[in-house]
């Protein structure tokens, strides 16, 4: 497997965007649904998992599980972006269309990650 710009592009977000819920917990515990119990706990995990996901893609013995991992996170995290998109006080003000745009975002991320699956 080929370590290319853009398998070093996606560590690097998935890593940043693990850090920041460490750095700014709040922003990502407002849009945990509150069918979700313990937000925090969340907020933690999936913050962990970024982080690590991102680290094990820059490993080439890590990188096919880091992908799965990060597939899986994806779906797992898309409630989030689903209430964001349905309820104002999680939206962080932005304009509907644009969290309309992050639902179908989704699959191209998912997309992205599966090509280091294969």
């Amino acid at each position: 497997m080929n370590l290319s710009w853009h398998l070093y592009l996606m560590a690097f977000l998935y890593i940043v965007a693990g850090l920041n819920h460490f750095r700014k917990p709040a922003m990502y515990i407002k849009i945990i649904p509150p069918v979700f119990k313990n937000p925090k706990l969340i907020n933690i995990l999936s913050g962990a998992a970024e982080l690590i996901f991102g680290i094990l893609l820059l490993f080439h013995p890590t990188t096919n599980l880091a992908a799965w991992g990060i597939i899986a996170l994806l779906i797992a995290v898309f409630p989030a972006n689903l209430y964001m998109f349905q309820n104002k006080k999680a939206s962080f003000g932005l304009p509907k269309w644009i969290l309309f745009v992050r639902l179908p975002l989704q699959i191209v991320l998912i997309f992205w990650a599966y090509q280091y699956t294969l």
